[in-house]
């Protein structure tokens, strides 16, 4: 049901997805479902932990993360998310930062989770992000989870807008901006 919830609210916002949808995506009764969530709220909170579990392993384990340059590991990572905008939409963009946008004012448990799942991306991303400034300096208003919240805002800016075109192509510009101004912002020039 996890996994179900993922790729519907993906597709079509948290909102328009229904109990009914999720137990048909699911191979699942709606008693199923009930025996494991009291409610649709409760699918989702679930379903934005398990997010952070189904994206770890995908970003722990990436190629880029064998680089010795903690700034090579960080342009490889934005790289490989720049690597994964292609397709439709839903098969590129954040179940959290779909769902959030939609639940932040209504329902304070969502919200929590969304942050929480975010929040894990910008931390995972960090400890390299200080390798870097520790390594090339940064100016002095520059923190490493800071950067982390610019790099997934980016990220979730770029998702919105790539659904306002139905295309990736301006996400892929919006990340490669991205890129370019983390080069520049570490010294390795405005090349992306």
């Amino acid at each position: 049901m996890i996994a179900a919830a993922h790729s519907t609210v993906r597709k079509q916002g948290y909102a328009a997805t229904s109990v009914d949808e999720i137990c048909a995506v699911a191979g699942v009764t709606k008693g199923a479902f009930f025996h494991h969530f009291a409610s649709k709220e409760a699918l989702a909170v679930a379903a934005a932990e398990g997010w952070t579990e189904r994206a770890r392993p995908m970003f722990e384990l990436a190629p880029h993360n064998r680089l010795d340059d903690p700034l090579d590991r960080l342009l490889g990572h934005i790289d490989f998310r720049l690597a994964m905008l292609d397709g439709p939409t839903e098969d590129y963009t954040c179940f959290v930062g779909t769902m959030v946008q939609e639940a932040y004012a209504t329902s304070d448990r969502i919200r929590a989770a969304c942050e929480a799942s975010i929040n894990a991306y910008c931390q995972a991303l960090a400890p390299d992000i200080q390798a870097t400034i520790d390594l090339y300096g940064a100016p002095e208003d520059v923190s490493a989870i800071g950067l982390a919240q610019h790099v997934q805002s980016v990220l979730q800016g770029a998702f919105v807008l790539a659904k306002t075109t139905n295309d990736p192509a301006i996400a892929r510009g919006t990340v490669t901006h991205l890129k370019r101004y983390v080069r520049m912002l570490f010294g390795r020039g405005g090349a992306a």
